[in-house]
């Protein structure tokens, strides 16, 4: 017979099966035993200041990794503040576990004190969610959380813990990890898109967030050498292939109307490589339109504007790999066209990001940004108006080095996205990118990145105002109400953290500010005034306007 041991030490054996490294979390009493385990093992425990942070964390764990990111709470309080984060990686397709304690299932110590029912609440943002019932069917239930989460499309899954399952004695051991390979896309589905990509004038390639994969990279990199086809990214998509590439037309960082959007249109087909309707679309089909292959994982959630006529499922890199080897480019293919609205892009961005006003103009605030940060340097975006101009304008040069949240598109997950890329690649340049109002939402963390001894710039956009929200009410005719408040001074903010806090005062002081942080070990915050009144000008009227003349 198995000797038993405590369900809490079983739970923690699994949770090491799987190679979890770290936990990120905030503990409460119902996760004592779960915490005392967890004390004598090879895992790392993060505490956080707040659940939300700690679920930001694992979520861009599991983001560049593609491994299970772990975070903990208690019950109560502590799970409905994961759940902003928990819907994060659901949406956004990142691997994670979250836990959550419990009190006693099989008898009541204190009525109903903090209960919720924590299962029922989760399912709707979850793959799985299930209240353990017995410690020894801790490891079946483990390895399917962690099955499920990096099973594409990766997201959340979440175990409840209860407190007297945690004290018990279980009888069983983990289950070792399964090696499970994705399915090959059908060698007809891809005969059908090699067929229908020959045939097209102007094929164009849309690369969306299912092809930020390390191998589809790779084999897009391939795929658009051999074929010369021009190439779209979504937000989500940026970085995949090189930004500085000649056959690049944008990213699809507005929903409609930009210079991207325009060389679109000039396509008879739209290879989509990895979308998720989630995300924005980077298109809008039309019956009469452009025929779309969907290429990916999993089969085209059909919507109003995205109906594809083409479906090649399976491994996205291997069916990138298996077109790629069959087709022969062909002399008829024309992109002319869409290069043009490329380079007039270009014509047109080049003198708003040479404007050196102060406050920071955003344009040239993206050309600053870019110009500091080495090549594989990792800039983290939380949610609001700059977002779109770093989208549009940042040139990403690697996948996975601009991280930004186009699915949930949640404010306050910047700062935390960043701490999380600093522990993973120490030897590489983290920068966190936040409005004042996003940072304020979880700028407690600063705490948790200066005990954690990270390397980390935390560049603030000041505008004291919730400024995309202010960019839409201004769009849509309404007057200027309701947005704007007031803010810390963030130089003794950050100072009250043990962080360094910088004032810029012009766009020379910036440039300086960002090479000093950049050399500078830390946790940096830069206080940076920026100049929004020209968003609406621009984004909803002169890209538009310019690009439709064209």
């Amino acid at each position: 017979m198995t000797t038993p041991k405590k369900a809490s030490d079983l739970f923690v054996e699994c949770l090491e099966a799987e190679g979890v490294e770290y936990i990120f979390g905030v503990p409460g009493e119902e996760n004592l035993d779960l915490l005392e385990s967890l004390s004598d093992s090879s895992i790392k425990l993060v505490l956080t200041r707040h659940e939300q942070g700690a679920g930001f964390m694992a979520a861009t764990y599991g983001r560049h990794t593609g491994k299970t990111g772990v975070f903990l709470a208690t019950l109560g309080p502590g799970a409905t503040n994961m759940v902003t984060a928990i819907a994060y990686s659901q949406l956004g397709g990142m691997p994670t576990l979250a836990i959550t304690g419990q009190k006693p299932i099989k008898h009541s110590k204190q009525g109903r004190f903090q209960i919720l029912d924590v299962v029922a609440m989760m399912e709707p943002v979850t793959k799985f969610a299930h209240q353990l019932h017995s410690g020894d069917n801790i490891p079946s239930r483990v390895r399917e959380a962690f099955r499920l989460a990096e099973e594409e499309k990766p997201g959340a899954t979440h175990l409840e813990l209860p407190e007297d399952i945690a004290a018990e004695d279980a009888f069983t051991q983990p289950i070792a990890r399964s090696v499970a390979r994705r399915p090959s896309a059908e060698t007809k589905a891809v005969r059908q898109a090699v067929e229908a990509i020959e045939a097209a004038k102007s094929p164009v390639l849309v690369i969306a967030a299912g092809a930020n994969r390390r191998m589809t990279s790779n084999m897009l990199g391939e795929f658009v050498e051999k074929t010369r086809i021009p190439f779209v990214t979504t937000q989500m998509g940026k970085g995949v292939l090189d930004e500085r590439h000649p056959l690049f037309l944008g990213c699809a960082a507005l929903s409609a109307g930009d210079f991207c959007h325009r060389a679109i249109e000039d396509a008879d087909l739209i290879i989509n490589v990895g979308h998720d309707v989630i995300e924005k679309p980077p298109f809008f089909m039309d019956a009469d339109g452009a025929k779309v292959i969907h290429i990916s994982n999993t089969t085209a959630e059909v919507d109003p504007v995205y109906f594809p006529q083409i479906e090649v499922i399976g491994d996205i890199a291997n069916a990138v790999w298996q077109i790629k080897e069959a087709i022969t480019p062909q002399d008829t293919w024309s992109c002319g066209r869409m290069l043009e609205y490329r380079a007039a892009d270009v014509a047109h961005s080049d003198p708003l990001e040479a404007d050196t006003r102060f406050p920071i103009f955003p344009p040239h605030l993206v050309r600053q940004v870019r110009g500091a940060m080495p090549d594989d340097g990792i800039i983290c975006l939380d949610n609001g108006v700059y977002k779109i101009w770093f989208a549009r304008n940042y040139t990403a040069y690697l996948s996975n080095t601009v991280l930004l949240d186009n699915a949930l598109a949640t404010m306050g997950a910047g700062l935390p996205s960043a701490m999380m890329s600093a522990m993973l690649y120490p030897d590489r340049r983290v920068m966190a990118i936040c409005g004042d109002g996003g940072f304020m939402m979880n700028s407690q963390e600063l705490e948790t990145a200066v005990r954690l001894g990270l390397n980390l710039t935390v560049l603030i956009l000041r505008d004291d105002a919730y400024g995309m929200i202010r960019w839409k009410q201004a769009n849509m005719g309404f007057k200027d109400y309701g947005l704007t408040y007031g803010n810390p001074d963030f130089v003794k903010y950050a100072e009250s953290y043990g962080a360094i806090g910088h004032r810029i005062t012009s766009s020379e002081h910036l440039t300086d500010v960002l090479a000093e942080t950049g050399n500078t070990p830390g946790v940096h915050v830069i206080d940076c005034p920026v100049d929004y009144t020209e968003n609406d000008q621009i984004l909803n009227h002169d890209i538009k306007e310019l690009s439709a003349k064209l």
